[in-house]
């Protein structure tokens, strides 16, 4: 019988009350406008620091989900690994992942014979990066399947190949969880986000680790959607010192959708 994993960071990264969770992520949506016009995005970059610092960057983005994401069937989530070095990719052996909000289920059938995939929940289960996105996925698309990919040490053609099997139709969205540039001065840390914002915009997979904690499944996605001929826009660009704290250190947070057609 298949377990669920626990989550590792409720109380710490988000609140570990149900009702205060529900409240915060209602709220944060709530304040966010999408155009009605807009098509619901292919993909999504979000970043995946406590809520109260990257919250409102991260539902900038899913916002653009809520009209559509009860339609939504499975969502593909890649994030980086915190905690372990490793070759690959790595998919959890248990059969959901726990929130206060409740129980998201694995598709387990996309989790089969895919390549350059381990299991492993040693490496799932400390790791905030992924658990970080399921209340705001939880609430924008209740119904959707989870493929939870931790990416380690992986070319951005691997990580591509592994997105092309799992890709799907209108029924799969892709989030990737990366953070921007990290503890760096107010203006410097401002003035190369921008300059990753533009490499990301160009589908660039050339992005170092220095500018986004993430930088591993990001290049891997983008080289996906550029094969995809995928649309990207910036939601939005701030910093921990725009949000929750100081100046003196900030980290980066960007969100990114990136659509199928060209938004008008």
């Amino acid at each position: 019988m298949l377990t669920v994993r626990p989550p590792s960071v409720a109380g710490r990264f988000y609140p570990g009350n149900p009702a205060r969770l529900r409240e915060d992520v209602d709220r944060m949506l709530a304040v966010v406008y999408v155009p009605p016009e807009e098509p619901m995005p292919k993909a999504l970059i979000v970043p995946h620091a406590g809520y109260p610092y990257s919250g409102p960057v991260a539902a900038s983005a899913y916002a653009r989900l809520l009209h559509e994401g009860s339609t939504l069937e499975r969502v593909i989530l890649l994030g980086p690994s915190h905690h372990a070095a490793f070759h690959g990719m790595a998919l959890p052996e248990s059969g959901g992942f726990e929130t206060p909000l409740g129980t998201v289920d694995l598709d387990q059938e996309a989790l089969t014979s895919l390549p350059h995939i381990r299991r492993s929940e040693a490496i799932h289960r400390p790791e905030h990066s992924l658990e970080v996105q399921l209340p705001f996925l939880q609430v924008v698309a209740p119904k959707a399947q989870l493929v939870p990919l931790l990416v380690g040490e992986a070319t951005p053609f691997q990580i591509a190949e592994v997105l092309k099997a799992l890709w799907g139709g209108p029924e799969t969205v892709l989030v990737v969880s990366s953070d921007l540039s990290h503890y760096l001065p107010y203006r410097v840390g401002r003035a190369m986000d921008e300059e990753t914002v533009r490499r990301i915009l160009h589908l660039d997979t050339s992005l170092e680790s220095e500018r986004a904690c993430g930088a591993t499944p990001v290049a891997g996605f983008l080289e996906a959607a550029k094969r995809r001929k995928l649309h990207p826009v910036l939601l939005d660009l701030r910093s921990s010192g725009d949000t929750a704290g100081d100046m003196e250190e900030v980290v980066g947070y960007g969100a990114f959708a990136f659509f199928e057609t060209e938004p008008s």
